[in-house]
């Protein structure tokens, strides 16, 4: 009887080994954020500091997709989506897509964004997003009240913008990162 308990606990536990694999790379994606939110948010000031909002909307086209790409490493593609983007070529896949979706149910129940993620292997790779709640300083080119003179050059550069009238703490948008896995048996 225990031998045949046994012997039924064995797929199960050879199941479980991916589990802690996948752990181990949320936790490697997790890592990767802080510096790479932290550059973002350094380029956006410095950028505010020099020449005001528009500056900012400038360094965010040009700048920060290089930021994405210097912290791209060791096989993790580190990128920004939401909902409602600015830039197209952010658009969530239909895995992002389903997170932002779920990460605003949850946040909408109570859950605190800023400790909200997700992570799934899904064809081949593994897939992390960790959510962004809006911040004070994005509501100067996210919000409400954009100013006229900003909202024109927004306009001009990202003329398909959805990423306006956000209020402060709510789903912004979410982190997303993925890199390769290997099968193993």
């Amino acid at each position: 009887m225990r031998l045949a308990l046994l012997l039924a606990a064995l797929p199960s536990l050879t199941l479980a080994q991916p589990t802690t694999d996948d752990s181990h790379l949320a936790q490697q994606a997790a890592q990767l954020i802080p510096a790479f939110q932290q550059q973002l948010l350094a380029t956006v000031k410095q950028a505010v500091e020099q020449g005001g909002p528009a500056q900012a909307v400038q360094a965010c086209q040009t700048l920060a997709p290089r930021i994405a790409a210097e912290h791209s490493q060791q096989g993790w593609q580190v990128a920004r989506t939401a909902l409602r983007v600015r830039n197209p070529a952010n658009r969530p896949d239909a895995w992002e897509l389903q997170t932002l979706l779920d990460f605003q149910q949850r946040a909408a129940a109570g859950e605190d964004l800023s400790q909200m993620t997700a992570s799934t292997t899904l064809d081949g790779e593994f897939r992390f997003m960790k959510a962004i709640p809006t911040g004070e300083p994005c509501l100067a080119c996210h919000g409400s009240e954009i100013k006229a003179e900003l909202a024109t050059l927004i306009d001009q550069r990202y003329p398909d913008d959805q990423a306006r009238g956000f209020q402060a703490g709510e789903l912004r948008g979410a982190f997303s990162l993925r890199r390769t896995v290997e099968n193993t048996p």
